[in-house]
């Protein structure tokens, strides 16, 4: 599986952490930044992710102080489903009936051993379709309403 990744300055540590994960578990991962504790613009990082991810390109990962600021950023871009995950519940939940394709999580929230759990749940989990597809289907035509 492929993963595009981004951060802020809060999310840096955090970030990086859960990038040796992925990458433990087999996954390709393209880290788009930030790299160094400077302080940056968060939706500049969303957005260059969200973008990738709407273009078929893999899942996103996005880290910042809360995950909220980065999930409303990239949920701008058509075509992508950013959810904020605090456990694996809402990570499960998100992928399974949501179909999320970019997962946003806040490094001051969370600690690493939650995110991590989290972050495999998001990953391994499998959009349940049924029932659920006629209301993704719902988010794809607001994003055609734009």
């Amino acid at each position: 599986m492929k993963w595009i990744v981004g951060a802020d300055h809060a999310g840096l540590e955090l970030k990086r952490h859960l990038v040796g994960v992925l990458r433990g578990l087999g996954d390709e991962v393209e880290d788009l930044g930030t790299h160094t504790g400077a302080s940056v613009d968060y939706p500049d990082y969303a957005a260059q992710v969200a973008g990738r991810v709407a273009n078929g390109e893999g899942r996103g990962l996005l880290v910042c102080g809360t995950g909220i600021g980065m999930a409303i950023a990239a949920n701008k871009v058509a075509g992508v489903r950013a959810a904020v995950v605090t456990d694996s519940f809402t990570a499960r939940a998100t992928r399974s009936h949501n179909d999320a394709n970019v997962m946003a999580v806040g490094a001051r929230v969370v600690g690493a051993g939650v995110a991590e759990e989290a972050l495999r749940a998001f990953r391994d989990t499998a959009f349940e379709g049924g029932r659920h597809a006629a209301r993704v289907a719902k988010l794809d035509d607001l994003d055609r309403s734009r």
